[in-house]
C-alpha cells in the first residue's frame, strides 16, 4: 500500500437546517464578519450578522481576490464566511488566506506565481455550499481566473482547509435543473476519477464508493424536483465525499482538461467537466492495465459503465463543448495545456495527444 494521508476540514456540519446555526458559528470566531456571496447578496439579509459583502459573479478572478482582501483589510474582518456555489467557497477560501499573507498573490498561486506555501495563518474560514458540485467546502485549495493568462491556477495549502464547513441541502431547494445537472455530475466525476486515480487510497476510496452510490440513486432525482430533500441531501453527501477525496488522492483527466478550457473559454467547470466524463472514462477503461476499480464501477453502473455515462450525460441535457464557443482548431492547444495540468498527473493511464485530442473531439 503506497503512503497516503488524510486532511479535511476541522470541522463538518451536515444537516437540513443547520444554516440557522451560522450566526453563532461567527460570533464564536469575533463579532466582524466579511460575507463573500454571489450576484444575490440580499437573500442573506436579516439572516446572518456581518460587516460587509463581497460579491463574487462567475468564477473568481484574480482581481475578484485582491479586492475582496482588500475590503477584509478595511474592515477588520474577524471571519470569512462564503455562501454559495464552488466559484463562491473557493473565493473565500482565498481571501481569508490571502488576509493575512506578508506577500501578494503572485507569491503564493500556482502555475501563474511562485507557488510558494502560505507564510502565515489564513483568518477563520466557514464554508456554506449552497450547491452539490465542487465539493470545495471540503479541499485545500482555491481555484482562480487569470484573465490576462487565459488559465486558471490554484492558491493551495493544508492550512486553507475550512475551520467549519456547514453543510444544509435545504438550501439547494430553489438552484435551475441546469446548474443541479452540472453540479451533480461534477461531483459524480470527482468520486470516480479519486476512485481510480494513482493516489488513491482506502479513506478516499469508501468516501468515493459512497459518493458514486449516492448520485446513481438521486442526482437525476434532484435534477426532475428540486425540492426533493432526500436527492438534495444525498447529492450535499456526494459533493462533500468527492471533495474530501480530491483533496487527499487527487483526480484525472476530466479535470485535466478543465482546467485550460475554464481558462481559455466563458465555460462552466460544471458543464465542461459533465460533458467530458463519459468520453474520458471510456479511453481509460481501454487502456488501463488492471481493471480491478473500472470492473466495480461497471457493476454499481448497470454493467457497462461507459454506456451508463453515456446515457446520463443526454438525459441531463449536459451541453457539448462547442456550446461554449469550443471548436475543432482549438483542441490540439487544449490538449497540449491538459498534458502539463496538476490534476492530469494522477489519470490512472498516461493518454497520449492523440488519445487527448479525440476525447475532445467526442466531447465537441
Amino acid at each position: 500500500m503506497n503512503r497516503f494521508e488524510f486532511a479535511t476540514a476541522q470541522r463538518i456540519i451536515f444537516g437540513r437546517g443547520v444554516f440557522r446555526e451560522l450566526p453563532d458559528l461567527c460570533r464564536s470566531f469575533g463579532q466582524r464578519t466579511l460575507l463573500i456571496t454571489g450576484s444575490r447578496p440580499q437573500q442573506w439579509e436579516g439572516r446572518l450578522p456581518y460587516v460587509g459583502v463581497h460579491s463574487i459573479s462567475g468564477e473568481p478572478t484574480v482581481e475578484d481576490i485582491q479586492s475582496g482582501v482588500a475590503l477584509a483589510k478595511q474592515l477588520g474582518a474577524d471571519v470569512i464566511v462564503a455562501i454559495g456555489g464552488g466559484s463562491v467557497v473557493d473565493a473565500g477560501k482565498a481571501i481569508s488566506a490571502m488576509s493575512t499573507q506578508p506577500g501578494d498573490l503572485m507569491r503564493y498561486i500556482e502555475v501563474i506565481g511562485e507557488g510558494k506555501p502560505l507564510d502565515a495563518t489564513p483568518l477563520p474560514y466557514i464554508a456554506v455550499p449552497t450547491t452539490a458540485g465542487t465539493g470545495a467546502e471540503a479541499t485545500r485549495n482555491a481555484v482562480i481566473a487569470s484573465t490576462e493568462h487565459r488559465v486558471k491556477a490554484s492558491l493551495r495549502h493544508i492550512s486553507m482547509l475550512p475551520r467549519i464547513a456547514l453543510i444544509d441541502p435545504e438550501l439547494a431547494a430553489d438552484v435551475p435543473p441546469s446548474v443541479t445537472a452540472a453540479s451533480g455530475m461534477d461531483a459524480l466525476t470527482q468520486c470516480l476519477e479519486a476512485f481510480v486515480c494513482s493516489r488513491s487510497q482506502p479513506m478516499t476510496d469508501a468516501l468515493c464508493l459512497d459518493g458514486i452510490q449516492r448520485a446513481i440513486r438521486s442526482l437525476e432525482r434532484a435534477f426532475q424536483n428540486g425540492h426533493d430533500l432526500e436527492a438534495r441531501e444525498d447529492m450535499a453527501l456526494c459533493a462533500l465525499n468527492s471533495g474530501i477525496a480530491l483533496a487527499n488522492a487527487g483526480l484525472g483527466a476530466v479535470h485535466g482538461f478543465a482546467a485550460p478550457i475554464g481558462g481559455m473559454f466563458h465555460a462552466p467547470h460544471g458543464a465542461v467537466c459533465a460533458a467530458l466524463l463519459a468520453p474520458v472514462w471510456e479511453a481509460n477503461s481501454t487502456r488501463v492495465q488492471d481493471r480491478t476499480k473500472f470492473a466495480q464501477v461497471d457493476a454499481m453502473l448497470g454493467g457497462d459503465a461507459v454506456s451508463y455515462l453515456h446515457a446520463l450525460t443526454a438525459r441531463l441535457h449536459i451541453p457539448k463543448l462547442h456550446q461554449w464557443g469550443i471548436t475543432e482548431t482549438d483542441l490540439d492547444q487544449i490538449a497540449h495545456k491538459a498534458a502539463a495540468a496538476s490534476s492530469m498527473k494522477a489519470n490512472p493511464v498516461s493518454l497520449t495527444h492523440e488519445e487527448l485530442t479525440a476525447i475532445l473531439r467526442t466531447a465537441l
